[in-house]
């Protein structure tokens, strides 16, 4: 067994060294840092959305922003879209589960927010639900993918794409990333309290 459990932390460390050497993803990454600053400068607010470990995943990041990263300093306008519960069951229920993230997009998106999905394969029908309203309404879409950004490809003005097919260890580097925005974009907004 730990014969595997190495296989499987080498798997994790190969995925991430293909991301180390892609340097078309870190400019997309650098886009992205730049985008969700200039967001938080306007006044707008940047949305996450997921399902599943990606939901996990969307709360987690969506947190670091209203919470804190590194630092003490002001919460930033950022939210999850799946975190009233009442809501999604109410609208999956009513309508479909496709349209959950959509039709929040429909009441609270506004020109300049961003919005962030992730899904491990791109195709995702809700979230691309969600970027098709989000792109009508002149947001900012920021997709998280795997290999081939899947139909979230087409929707996303920036595709952060994973060089990898198998869910895990998409999911473990849509964190390292994530994490990475959240750090660079909390000393562009408090230059003064970075670390």
């Amino acid at each position: 067994m730990t014969a595997q459990i190495k296989d499987l932390i080498q798997a994790s460390i190969d995925v991430k060294m293909q991301v180390l050497a892609d340097k078309e993803l870190q400019q997309t990454l650098a886009s992205c840092v730049e985008k969700i600053a200039t967001a938080f400068k306007n006044g707008n607010k940047v949305l996450f959305c997921g399902n599943v470990g990606s939901a996990a995943d969307a709360q987690h990041l969506a947190a670091e922003f209203s919470g804190r990263f590194y630092t003490d300093r002001e919460a930033l306008p950022s939210e999850a879209l799946h975190v009233n519960t009442s809501y999604l069951t109410a609208v999956a229920n009513d309508y479909s589960y496709d349209v959950v993230y959509s039709r929040m997009i429909q009441g609270i998106g506004k020109k300049g927010d961003v919005l962030v999905g992730l899904s491990t394969s791109g195709n995702s029908n809700n979230i691309i639900k969600a970027f098709e309203t989000a792109r009508q309404k002149d947001m900012i879409t920021i997709g998280f993918t795997g290999a081939t950004g899947g139909k979230m490809k087409a929707y996303s003005d920036y595709l952060v794409n994973v060089p990898s097919t198998d869910t895990p260890r998409i999911q473990e580097s849509h964190i390292l990333l994530g994490h990475i925005i959240c750090q660079l974009v909390e000393e562009i907004m408090f230059p003064t309290k970075a670390v």
